[in-house]
């Protein structure tokens, strides 16, 4: 019997900084480490996942020391000294590696909890980890039920519906105000980072497009080229209130840049169309007062912080969910790697017990000429009855999961094994 197990060494934004993770990171693709992961000795199965915030190996192979230290060596280079790179990595074996593998899918261990991008970066990996014929019947079985968890997840809680960031906060608000943003021009009033940020959530929800207004016009064009929009001079920011939809303002100014008197023309002007003021700017560059001109709407920095505190613990309730959920696949995912493990075991105590019934038979009815068809029925039918009560007692102690876990399988499957003589041909 062997003892293969799933293996998972890795690193990540928790446990390793960034100077370290910058130099395993594998910028020439997964084609030339996977080939490299397969010929570590011991190593049946490979999977490899690696982003920005994390490199993870998963093996199936017999866990130990030995395979932990190749393993090592493969991330760190062939001069690591194993202990030495002890503190930057987390290893799990065995189920608590799948239990991870879910919790990573599920984003409840991304640097934010609930993004959607580690999904696709897992499925990515999985392409070419299959495609490479890296993967085998239990990776693949591991890496499609990854998937559907993932999935049930996202199908069941709301863990990525909530803003947790300033920046994606406003485009929350954006949707209430708006709905469908995919129509709506963006104005960005100086360039600090926290407003790119937030037009880089925009233009991801669709905006139509954007324009920078900057006192230093070089740095508008500049930013503008990264949304494939245009620049304009500071002296041109009232007018282009009229084709604006969303105005972001973070400029770093010392006084209010914009007063409700400037902006109140301008609704006539656009016949009271929705106007959305983000003030991300401290101290405010926009008068409080817009609020009260109607169809105006203006959050500052404390109005969006509000919606992230509000969210950080609705989304920390429907983390507690996707945690649940988790446990409860990864349980699911242990009977039946337990199963598997029983499988072999069940069908040769069932077969041997089938091949003794029958020779027994053949001897018995061999020395009964007479008999007739019907009589001979019934002799085959009494020897299956009792073959199967025999096994009826084996058979539930083997399946039954009141005392779980591998280990316990593993001597549960031994000692039925050696009972009924089912290694001898092993030995032979």
């Amino acid at each position: 019997m062997g003892s293969d197990s799933f293996i998972l060494l890795g690193v990540n934004h928790k446990t390793t900084p960034v100077e370290i993770r910058e130099k395993i990171a594998l910028s020439g693709g997964y084609e030339e480490p996977l080939q490299r992961l397969k010929t570590i000795s011991g190593c049946r199965e490979c999977f490899l996942l690696s982003t920005c915030n994390r490199v993870e190996l998963l093996v199936v192979g017999e866990p130990g020391p030995a395979m932990e230290e190749q393993l090592i060596r493969f991330l760190f280079g062939e001069t690591a000294v194993a202990d030495d790179c002890r503190g930057y990595i987390y290893i799990y074996s065995g189920i608590d590696a799948v239990s991870h593998l879910f919790t990573v899918a599920a984003s409840l261990d991304s640097l934010i909890v609930g993004e959607a991008q580690i999904l696709g970066q897992i499925k990515e990996a999985y392409r070419y980890a299959s495609s490479l014929h890296c993967t085998g019947p239990l990776l693949n079985r591991l890496l499609h039920k990854t998937f559907s968890v993932a999935k049930r997840i996202r199908t069941e809680t709301g863990i990525g519906s909530s803003a947790v960031s300033i920046s994606s906060a406003a485009v929350e608000l954006a949707r209430k105000i708006f709905g469908d943003l995919r129509d709506k021009r963006v104005l960005l009033v100086g360039a600090g980072e926290m407003a790119e940020l937030a037009a880089q959530h925009l233009v991801g929800q669709g905006a139509l497009s954007v324009t920078v207004a900057n006192r230093t016009l070089s740095r508008a064009v500049d930013l503008a080229k990264r949304f494939d929009g245009h620049a304009v001079s500071f002296e041109e920011l009232v007018p282009q209130l009229e084709h604006a939809d969303i105005i972001i303002s973070s400029t770093g100014a010392p006084n209010i840049i914009l007063e409700k008197d400037q902006v109140k023309p301008v609704m006539r002007t656009r016949r009271n169309k929705p106007l959305f003021f983000i003030d991300i700017a401290v101290p405010r560059d926009l008068d409080p007062g817009l609020n009260d001109l109607e169809n105006v709407y203006l959050y500052d920095i404390d109005d969006l912080s509000q919606v992230v505190e509000m969210n950080r613990s609705e989304r920390d309730r429907e983390a507690k969910k996707a945690e649940r959920i988790v446990e409860e696949e990864t349980i699911k995912f242990q009977r039946w790697q337990e199963g598997m493990a029983l499988t072999p075991t069940i069908l040769e105590l069932r077969g041997k017990a089938d091949e003794i019934c029958r020779q027994e038979l053949e001897k018995t009815l061999g020395r009964m000429a007479n008999l007739t068809a019907g009589e001979r029925q019934s002799f085959e039918k009494m020897a299956a009855a009792i073959t199967a009560k025999i096994l009826h007692d084996p058979l539930q102690y083997l399946k039954d999961d009141s005392c779980g876990g591998r280990d316990n399988t593993q001597i549960k499957v031994e000692t039925v094994r050696n009972v009924f003589g089912l290694n001898k041909n092993e030995r032979q």
